[in-house]
């Protein structure tokens, strides 16, 4: 890929600032993440309803995903993208200023936050339509990276709590979101032509396309997998190794910039050698991980009350966070085969089949967060739940082998590029 081809291509704007409007939506939606073990100090709560607490925001965002896309397709990707911007730094605000004090307020900003999780169907679907097929890999590899706002979101979060208190986070984090609302309503175009909106009846007739179930399986797994990961990690250590929460923070920051950073890579990687063999390969490595994390043992108690820090972490902890790198940098990688995928298959149907996708992919992080929690509440362990979705990532495997040869004889082999 020639980069001055690639610049003339579509309309680059657009692209940055959708890559930012979804980075700092997707910051907010995981914001519970990193800071449950601080909101939750005081209120006495099991550690199965500690999952559930961060999946919430997942789940939401999940189910929003198809309802932004048609409101997208009725009012425009931009005015939808403003909107949903202006509510979740609303929500934000509240919250800084008021506090979550007990777990029903901390399940209503929950749903709140689920709205940023949900501008998966707004800023794909803008960025996607201004280039045409041969780039749709790393068109949507961008965009979609913009899921490394959980990054920052876990390397500083539990520092910034630990010294100002929670709620400061939630300040901190108005700034860039007002910034960038202030870039993407500047910036942000949406493609030429005529909008069509859908109506609920043709995402029924969509869903109906065996292809389309397919997408939505396999981006059940690998997103899925990188937001549940991303939200239930944080606790997973300070649980699993007795870490602090500082050093949780730190440790699923870098885990997760594998996965984030990568995705582009992904969508370059399927563009040369095609979605189906990427994502093959990549569903492996997530299989063999999970595998081998789901009985991995739990590390020693710390001496300290506040847990280990991270230069007096055990090596079973280290272990287990090169394991995470490598399987969530598969993950993330098969986000980005997944949509190269996509585009190519339903071309004319893209913002439908990225709210239907997206809703999947984050359905998928709410199960993982609250099959880990159900496990450990109900066997003491965390190995049942890791074992179950490495079970996913073996069908998802064995998913492809059935489809590739008809995907590749049929609209594979019309659509131009490397299938």
């Amino acid at each position: 890929m020639k980069l001055a081809e690639f610049k003339k291509a579509g309309h680059w704007p657009t692209l940055l600032a959708a890559f930012l409007y979804f980075d700092i939506s997707f910051m907010a939606w995981v914001a519970l993440g990193p800071l449950i073990v601080y909101i939750a100090r005081d209120m006495n709560l099991a550690v199965d309803e500690k999952f559930t607490l961060v999946a919430i925001p997942v789940l939401a965002g999940a189910l929003l995903r198809v309802p932004m896309g048609i409101f997208a397709d009725i009012i425009g990707a931009k005015r939808t993208g403003i909107i949903a911007q202006i509510v979740v730094i609303a929500a934000t605000i509240w919250v800084w200023r008021f506090g979550l004090p007990n777990k029903l307020s901390i399940e209503i900003f929950g749903l709140a936050l689920g709205i940023g999780g949900a501008s998966f169907a707004v800023a794909l679907p803008q960025a996607s339509r201004w280039y045409p097929p041969q780039y749709q890999g790393v068109v949507m590899g961008i965009a979609g990276a913009g899921n490394m706002g959980v990054v920052l979101d876990t390397l500083l979060a539990p520092s910034i709590a630990e010294h100002y208190g929670w709620q400061t986070v939630f300040g901190v984090l108005l700034v860039p979101m007002i910034l960038i609302l202030a870039y993407y309503a500047f910036a942000a175009k949406d493609a030429p032509g005529e909008r069509k909106p859908v109506s609920l009846k043709a995402y029924g007739a969509l869903f109906r396309d065996p292809d389309s179930r397919w997408f939505m399986f396999f981006y059940f797994i690998t997103f899925g997998g990188f937001v549940g990961l991303a939200n239930a990690l944080p606790l997973y250590f300070t649980v699993q190794y007795h870490v602090s929460g500082v050093a949780a923070g730190m440790l699923v920051a870098l885990i997760v910039a594998f996965g984030s950073g990568f995705r582009p890579v992904g969508g370059m990687i399927a563009d040369r050698i095609g979605g189906i063999r990427s994502l093959s390969i990549l569903f492996g490595i997530v299989v063999a991980a999970y595998v081998v994390i789901a009985f991995m043992p739990e590390g020693p108690t710390a001496p300290a009350q506040a847990g280990w820090a991270l230069t007096e972490m055990p090596r079973i902890a280290w272990i287990s966070v090169l394991l995470f790198s490598i399987g969530v940098l598969a993950l993330g990688m098969g986000n980005g085969a997944v949509f190269q995928l996509i585009p190519l298959r339903f071309r004319h149907e893209i913002g439908m089949m990225t709210g239907m996708v997206g809703c999947a992919g984050g359905v998928g992080g709410f199960f993982l967060a609250k099959t880990l929690g159900i496990a450990k509440g109900m066997t003491g362990g965390f190995g049942a739940g890791f074992l179950f979705f490495g079970a996913l990532a073996l069908l998802g495997f064995l998913g492809l082998a059935m489809v590739k040869v008809r995907w590749r004889t049929t609209w594979g082999a019309a659509s131009g590029a490397r299938v």
